[in-house]
């Protein structure tokens, strides 16, 4: 499912405009990026939580060349996935 489609599924959903409901995903897509941003962290009870953490300098390996590559530290997101979505998903 992509953008427009959440959409448009949110607007069936809840009788609202898709240009309402296009406007409601953005405003939390901004918010949750600044938060993400900032440190911050996103918990959604039953669906799950995003925060950032940080990942160690390593060693890589260029896969066209076999050369030895330093990898520099840096941040990444991580998704959590909550109880009541993982049972979803695996049909309990």
């Amino acid at each position: 499912m992509n953008k427009k489609e959440l959409i448009r599924a949110t607007a069936e959903a809840t009788g609202m405009t898709q240009k309402d409901c296009a406007a409601v995903l953005d405003a939390m897509l901004t918010a949750a990026t600044k938060e993400l941003a900032s440190g911050g962290e996103i918990s959604i009870t039953g669906f799950g939580a995003l925060r950032v953490k940080e990942r160690a300098a390593r060693k890589g390996v260029n896969p066209k060349t076999g050369e030895s590559i330093d990898i520099p530290a840096g941040k990444g997101v991580s998704f959590k996935a909550g109880t009541a979505l993982l049972d979803e998903v695996s049909g309990k």
